[in-house]
């Protein structure tokens, strides 16, 4: 198909419609915050003024400072203990106090007072490290099935508790050396903690008010205005700023009618599937007659968009975790780098319409995808894509650096965390190649190296029944790998083409001058029909061994196409000066199909030209030129080219390199002199 020419299949509007129905229904269904603001610039609009009461949510930085200091507060719970109050009240009432009675009342009402504020162990608490930070704060204190908080110099310890009841009782008594009786009585002993500490409750405590920090601090009313024309942006602006942006897009991100908004989304899905198609229609026109890598590179548009869309809905940050740079490697696994990076950047634009810091996220999967096309050829096997997950976690970290020292804001660990999954997650996510080349029908680029090991069974049986076509196939894969470099087209499938296109002569080995051994000539008795016939027959027999093997489509097409539909030029001959009519040439043409790509129109040429410069009588330049020019010049006469996307510049190209193949192949060789004496 010619590029720009509209495909006429109709199957390509039908899906591309598909296409654009579910990125219609997945695009987020409220408006968007659209003001671009930086903290130090200006603010380049009119006064912003709050349309709704919102709250000021706090930065990252703040929430991780305070779960911070809350993390490092502990306040101890303890639990009041009736029974160990009336043990002890009980206890002091039983003492003799002799002499002096009058302290036995005195005593019980003051170790009542004391035990109605709390007496806890504190030599017990300080051995527990967790409390020991904390013990001139606040507790929490559990009675009557209610807890409160209170300060901890309320409570006595079992040393001022002594010291209290003393007091107390001294006041009522100076004339009396009331420590002594005290003592003496052991009233001091029977002084023993009521606040029992609860650990298990401690940590509870403790964890809850970690995770419920609250995320807000303070609030914007309705009217209120946010930020002036030409004011400048700070920090508390800022914040304010964002604040209203999450509350604007999560909530009331659109007032008006909802067809409107239905409308909107419509337009702007449409016009980025628009994108997507032209960028197919002159990048690789020839994809709408393909219709199994038409549909998944319509399959990858979607997939991107819809892993974004969804991301962006439970949680914005999850689209630093998600992997979008492994797209690159999905795509280059069946095509090429100018298609690649083309349809890549499409299936980016998403992230820059609708989802939250959509510049920066297009901006940090724009550069590591493509940093990533350029770098997996060297790093895609066994460890080393580890290597290439690393440097791509170094280009998305680096961008994203960028955006923050730009924005002024500092950055947290969450962000290059997910960054870093993500990036890992390119690593395991990449075996997933081999699913969709079985779901699409595709052959990646690791298929087709693994067709090109000669050690693979059906090569290896060419290399024992038929070893002059095998080595055959290895030179026309050799010339086939420099041609197709000259002029761009794909090399692995080239290579694998040029390998597997006389596979079919397995069946009957000495059927081909390559394979005769010496004293032998198969076709002695035979006439030129039959002898054309016998021919001909290894390219249906190569596409029978072929679905025997489960060789991909794409290969049996280069055992189809490499004779297309010429002539088995030497039989006809004989034929013809036998007396035949030339008119006559049904017998003696190959029933294949004629080229459709670049890549079959070289294997065409080299296999001709390869197999026919062995006849060749001198090695000049000028022998080869004529040569090179007559064969591409027959082909294109015969009409085999006339199916294929091939231009008249790359024609020239191929033939121009051609050329100097063959003179490097058969160059002259130096005559070594003989030894005398």
């Amino acid at each position: 198909m010619s590029t720009g020419r509209l495909p006429k299949d109709h199957r390509v509007y039908f899906y591309l419609a598909l296409v654009f129905l579910v990125f219609l229904l997945i695009t987020p269904k409220t408006g968007k915050f659209n003001y671009d603001y930086k903290k130090g610039s200006p603010w380049a609009y009119d006064n912003l003024v709050a349309q709704f009461d919102f709250p000021i949510l706090k930065t990252e930085e703040e929430l991780a400072k305070e779960k911070s200091a809350a993390g490092s507060k502990v306040i101890p719970f303890y639990r009041y203990s009736d029974q160990a109050t009336r043990e002890t009240v009980r206890e002091a009432e039983n003492i003799d106090f002799g002499k002096y009675p009058a302290l036995k009342q005195e005593v019980g009402a003051a170790l009542q007072d004391i035990y109605d504020r709390g007496v806890l162990d504190e030599d017990k608490d300080v051995k527990d490290q967790d409390l020991h930070a904390s013990l001139n704060d606040v507790i929490f204190v559990q009675r009557d099935k209610r807890a409160s908080k209170s300060p901890r110099s309320n409570v006595y310890t079992v040393a001022t508790a002594r010291k209290k009841l003393l007091s107390e009782v001294s006041s009522k008594n100076p004339h009396e050396n009331v420590d002594s009786i005290l003592r003496a009585d052991g009233v001091y002993d029977v002084i023993a903690p009521n606040l029992i500490y609860d650990k298990e409750t401690t940590e509870l405590v403790h964890a809850e008010s970690v995770d419920y920090i609250s995320e807000t601090e303070g609030f914007v009313s309705a009217g209120q205005l946010i930020v002036a024309r030409g004011e400048i942006v700070t920090e508390g602006v800022k914040q304010m700023l964002d604040s209203y942006k999450a509350e604007y897009e999560d909530s009331l991100g659109f007032s008006g009618p909802g067809i409107l908004l239905w409308i909107g989304n419509g337009i702007i899905s449409l016009g980025i599937v628009l994108i997507l198609f032209i960028s197919m229609l002159y990048a690789y026109p020839a994809v709408f007659g393909k219709m199994n890598e038409y549909l998944y590179l319509l399959f990858q548009f979607l997939l991107i968009t819809v892993v974004s869309m969804l991301s962006e809905r439970i949680n914005p940050q999850l689209l630093f975790l998600m992997p979008l740079t492994l797209a690159v490697l999905y795509l280059l696994a069946f095509f090429k780098k100018k298609l690649v990076v083309l349809i890549y950047l499409v299936d980016l634009l998403p992230l820059l319409v609708f989802c939250h810091n959509g510049t920066q996220l297009f901006m940090m999967f724009a550069i590591s995808g493509t940093v990533s096309m350029l770098i997996f050829e060297h790093f895609n096997r066994s460890w080393r894509q580890f290597v290439h997950a690393v440097i791509v976690f170094a280009v998305l970290f680096t961008v994203y650096s960028g955006f923050m020292f730009m924005n002024g804001t500092r950055w947290t660990l969450r962000q290059p965390t997910y960054l870093l999954l993500g990036s890992l997650l390119c690593v395991a996510g990449y075996p997933l190649i081999y699913l969709f080349e079985k779901i699409f029908q595709l052959v990646s680029n690791s298929r087709l190296q693994e067709l090109c090991d000669t050690n693979n069974p059906l090569l290896r049986e060419m290399a024992s029944k038929a070893p002059g076509t095998f080595q055959h196939s290895l030179q026309v894969m050799n010339m086939a790998d420099a041609a197709a470099r000259s002029i761009g087209a794909n090399v692995l499938l080239v290579r694998a083409g040029a390998m597997y296109h006389d596979i079919g002569k397995i069946n009957n080995p000495q059927c081909f001058i390559e394979n005769e051994t010496i004293g032998t000539y198969y076709h002695k008795d035979l006439s030129p029909q039959q002898s054309a016939r016998e021919i001909i027959r290894h390219v249906s027999d190569g596409v029978v061994l072929a679905d025997r093997y489960n060789l991909p489509e794409v290969i049996k097409d280069f055992i189809l196409t490499h004779h297309g539909t010429t002539l088995t030029g030497y039989f006809y001959n004989k034929y013809v000066n036998a007396g035949g009519d030339p008119a006559d040439d049904s017998a003696f043409r190959y029933n294949g199909k004629r080229p459709q790509t670049k890549e079959q129109i070289i294997v065409m040429l080299c296999d001709s030209i390869e197999a026919a410069s062995r006849t060749l009588k001198d090695n000049k330049p000028e022998t080869f030129d004529l040569f090179v020019e007559n064969m591409v010049n027959a082909k294109d006469k015969d009409g085999q080219f006339e199916d294929a996307d091939i231009s008249i510049k790359e024609l020239n190209i191929l033939k121009t390199e051609l050329k100097a193949y063959l003179s490097q192949l058969y160059h002259d060789r130096i005559a070594y002199p003989k030894r005398r004496g």
